[in-house]
């Protein structure tokens, strides 16, 4: 009988040539199959546009499409290619609320700058080289569970993901004006300066969390067997950075499956975060949710054999049944090096990605929180025609 483990891979379209044909998206499929892998991510939200035909898109900006792709749907080429090797897909929103890199805003703020998230001194939201939208602003959140609903609807895929940019803000953000009356409104009192004062914090990431609740359950009411993933950035940094409160989303039952980034270079900085993260925010009802996220590839570094294979081993030994490589193009460098590694050692042997039923917390199911939630649900509740 084959064993249950997420295997996944990170398709994405920088520094990649898969998704510039369908040819190379059926070679990447049968080569992830070949190698042991059982579920892709791929990239359909980057820069501002879609990587398949979106109605939102076309009707709120006028784009349907990544000009890349015009007169294609990469989306459903991908949903069709993995199928016929066995893979499960799960749509990658990369983007988030992030609205552009360099780009001052990009599209979507040049058409709607009334979208655009702020800091404390007033000035456009910018961290890292990445734009955002204002997360807490109803229309924009209207906007990206619009994404997430019409792939689940029109695509024959097993879910959907958002990363450290969904449900996420630059903590320097929320100092728009709604954002602050309606702090003012609740406790009497503005915002603190701090942006990384510990209740002002919290008070965002819970209407993050939101959000996030929110997206679960019009996913669940498409197609209740479909998974709601997440790979955030690691808990308490991305709660101080980006007001990502994943404990409280697994607490609440609103996440299926899990990747922190644990982007780190070496093995023992990997092996202490991993450690951490089991010992303080997982339970073991949890874990069978966790599949971390690994960085094989990223500009100039690539991810050793012997480090890659060290990982998968403590990961075996903690009781952790998977992990998602970041990314594709990193198993193919080197005369596909780490795949051969992969496919010689711990993929060897087929293993099935888990059913939903084997990845819920029996003590967690999912619950309705706070007055924002009904709020943004009486508001939604007409798009959604709930």
């Amino acid at each position: 009988m084959s064993k249950a483990e997420i295997r996944g891979v990170w398709l994405t379209k920088t520094d990649s040539q898969v998704l510039k044909s369908r040819k190379n998206i059926a070679e990447a499929m049968e080569f992830l199959a070949v190698t042991g892998f059982n579920v892709v991510f791929p990239v359909v939200w980057n820069q501002g546009v879609t990587l398949y035909p979106s109605p939102t898109m076309w009707k709120m900006f006028g784009i349907e499409i990544d000009s890349n792709f015009l007169g294609r749907d990469p989306l459903a080429e991908l949903v069709e290619e993995a199928r016929r090797v066995g893979l499960k897909i799960i749509p990658w929103f990369e983007y988030g609320f992030a609205s552009s890199y360099n780009s001052n805003g990009g599209i979507l703020l040049k058409q709607k700058p009334e979208w655009a998230a702020y800091n404390y001194q007033g000035n456009f939201l910018k961290k890292n080289g990445f734009e955002w939208m204002n997360a807490f602003d109803f229309q924009v959140q209207e906007f990206l569970l619009n994404l997430f609903l019409e792939v689940v609807k029109n695509y024959d895929v097993d879910g959907v993901q958002g990363d450290d940019r969904f449900p996420a803000l630059p903590s320097e953000g929320g100092y728009d004006q709604v954002t602050v009356n309606l702090y003012h409104q609740q406790f009497q009192k503005y915002p603190p300066q701090n942006h990384q004062d510990k209740y002002w914090l919290q008070w965002r990431a819970n209407i993050l969390t939101d959000v996030l609740a929110l997206l679960y359950q019009e996913v669940k009411a498409v197609n209740p067997n479909l998974l709601v993933s997440m790979s955030p950035n690691i808990y308490d940094w991305g709660l101080r950075e980006y007001l990502q409160d994943y404990p409280t989303w697994l607490k609440r039952g609103i996440v299926d499956i899990i990747h922190p980034q644990i982007y780190r270079r070496d093995f023992l900085s990997y092996k202490c975060i991993l450690h951490r993260l089991i010992n303080e925010q997982f339970t073991n009802a949890m874990l069978p949710k966790l599949a971390p996220g690994i960085l094989i590839k990223l500009g100039k570094y690539r991810m050793s054999a012997d480090y890659l294979l060290k990982v998968i081993e403590y990961h075996r030994q903690l009781g952790i049944n998977g992990e998602v490589c970041f990314f594709y193009e990193g198993l193919r460098e080197n005369n596909n090096q780490l795949a051969k590694v992969l496919r010689k050692g711990p993929y060897a042997q087929s293993a099935l990605f888990p059913k939903l039923a084997d990845l819920q917390d029996v003590n967690v199911s999912y619950r309705r929180s706070s007055s924002i939630l009904q709020r943004l649900e009486n508001r939604l509740r007409k798009i959604f025609k709930v």
